[in-house]
């Protein structure tokens, strides 16, 4: 009982900490987008090469994701988010200075790799001091807090790009995370009862290889990963469209996406109020046929040839509300399938959503490349949203059939 009760004597880090150190890996995902076109003018390659900077992001959040865990509980959570931490400030600091794509693409795979640190142990270190009901409450609010942060940062990221060109987004990254590193090394303390008692990667691997075993959770994390595909389709193509297509600034980007940061938070705000009246399977079913319907919204106006930026995003916001509603369903869904194994459902279900993501914006990187438009992008959401709707079906048929 002592070991359970002693985080909670601990002084407690700051709301502030966690939120900032949660939310650096994602704020440097978005705040890059807008750049991307210009990057293809200033290095003289195609679009798929640059679109490879998103790709090697997600991959490392990816790997990341799998083995945060493990480490922290067998090094405790500190010492491994510090030198998470630093990776990510040396990978923002290469981006910085990048004399080539292809040196641009390690520096974001190590801020990738850096950065995922936060977003992971924050969780985990919410688990150490809080019990369960509040450790919920608390990464709920951490979470809606964090959201600000893709919410803002294109538009930081474009107006920077209009102003000062490229490397600004990558400066501000070094800069941002330095102050958060000061931050955790000078005020959060460790968490974790008693490092050292962790599984390691090991055990954590054999439970991974038992999950892809089982058809139910395969359904549910399919279908997080085919969601968050369409996602990660409109922010590899959107930059595309807005600025070389329909020929904007990079800031109309930025200013844009805010939209669809707001879609996504009011999907979130209403699986919170809804879930547990509706259960997780139709809160899914709900958000899916709402995702097409904005797919298809999205689509229409693209063949039809009207380009315009209401026409472009408010679709998106659509689909982005629907992702609020079956991403969190989902995960819940996928965790579900084996209670004893839930935190390497989580990680396994939250890598394949990165590596479905990076297949998405290789597919429309390449297919910009041979056709410079709207279609690579729209063809690649609708196809993920419909795969989406399909590994849910499986799921839900799967469990029923248990039932």
């Amino acid at each position: 009982m002592s070991a359970l009760s002693e985080p909670r004597t601990r002084r407690l880090p700051s709301v502030v900490i966690l939120v900032a150190m949660s939310a650096i890996g994602p704020m440097a995902l978005n705040i890059f987008m807008p750049s991307m076109p210009g990057l293809a003018r200033h290095f003289q390659v195609d679009y798929g090469l640059v679109q490879l900077t998103l790709t090697v992001y997600l991959i490392g959040l990816s790997v990341a994701q799998l083995v945060y865990g493990p480490l922290s509980d067998r090094y405790g959570r500190r010492p491994v988010l510090l030198w998470g931490l630093a990776i990510f400030c040396l990978g923002s600091l290469a981006c910085t200075l990048a004399p080539s794509i292809e040196f641009l693409m390690v520096g974001r795979g190590l801020q990738a790799i850096g950065g995922c640190a936060g977003l992971v142990l924050g969780r985990a270190i919410i688990r150490d001091l809080y019990d369960r009901d509040r450790s919920a409450a608390m990464i709920g609010y951490v979470t809606m807090a964090m959201s600000l942060a893709p919410m803002f940062s294109p538009a930081l990221g474009g107006y920077l790009d209009t102003l000062l060109g490229w490397r600004a987004s990558f400066a501000f990254c070094v800069l941002a995370g330095a102050i958060v590193l000061a931050a955790v090394l000078l005020t959060l303390p460790e968490t974790l009862a008693e490092p050292g008692l962790g599984e390691g990667i090991g055990p954590m691997l054999r439970s991974y290889a038992s999950l892809l075993r089982s058809p139910a959770f395969c359904g549910y994390a399919l279908q997080t990963a085919f969601t968050s595909g369409v996602f990660f389709a409109f922010i590899a193509g959107a930059p595309f469209v807005v600025v070389t297509v329909m020929g904007l600034p990079p800031s109309a980007y930025g200013l844009w996406f805010i939209v669809v940061s707001l879609g996504y938070l009011t999907g979130n705000f209403c699986t919170g109020r809804f879930a547990v009246r509706l259960g997780v399977d139709r809160m899914i079913a709900i958000g899916a046929i709402i995702g097409l319907l904005g797919i298809l919204a999205l689509a229409t106006t693209g063949w039809l040839g009207l380009l315009t930026l209401p026409g472009l995003f408010l679709p998106m916001a659509v689909v982005a509300l629907s992702n609020g509603l079956t991403l969190p369903n989902g995960t819940a869904g996928a965790v579900s399938v084996n209670p004893r194994a839930a935190g390497a459902a989580a990680g396994l279900s939250g890598a394949l959503q990165m590596l479905v993501g990076a297949g998405a914006a290789v597919l429309v990187g390449y297919g910009q490349d041979l056709d410079p438009s709207q279609y690579p992008m729209i063809w690649t959401m609708l196809g993920s949203g419909l795969l989406a709707v399909l590994a849910f079906a499986v799921a839900a048929k799967l469990r029923a059939g248990r039932g």
